[in-house]
């Protein structure tokens, strides 16, 4: 068995790739169109899977466009995405600087979450040991649910 990708479905691809690939750094590494079927589907991958993405060896994100419009509810019964980053804070102010909530910012030094635009949580986990503890994050509260 081999793990192969996490599929959300989106409301709007512009906003949604700002968000993955302009915010979160991803890498859209193959798109497939189905005029068929009516929708559009997406495949990312973080950075340093890129490669081996391509390739389909790696694990992604399937982000899905209906080309129907549909309402999507209940992100956080999905539970979440999740990443490791170099470096927590510089990662969480960086997203913060591109108008990014920190739902839950990383106190600890090591973990953060965040949301899609649609709903979707996606915790961001430091990589290696936890940082030290720092402010503006060591203070800052929960914003809204994660």
């Amino acid at each position: 068995m081999q793990y192969l990708h996490t599929m959300v479905r989106i409301r709007d691809i512009d906003e949604s790739l700002d968000f993955y690939c302009g915010k979160l750094g991803l890498k859209e590494v193959r798109r497939i169109e189905s005029e068929k079927g009516r929708f559009t589907l997406i495949f990312l991958a973080a950075d340093e899977d890129e490669q081996r993405a391509e390739a389909d060896k790696a694990p992604m994100v399937e982000l899905t466009y209906n080309w129907d419009p549909e309402e999507y509810q209940g992100g956080r019964n999905f539970g979440h995405l999740a990443y490791r980053v170099d470096d927590i804070y510089a990662t969480c102010q960086k997203l913060m600087d591109a108008g990014v909530t920190i739902n839950r910012p990383p106190r600890d030094g090591y973990m953060a979450f965040i949301k899609s635009p649609d709903g979707i949580s996606i915790e961001l986990l430091q990589k290696g040991d936890a940082r030290d503890p720092a402010e503006p994050w060591a203070s800052m509260e929960n914003t809204g649910s994660w």
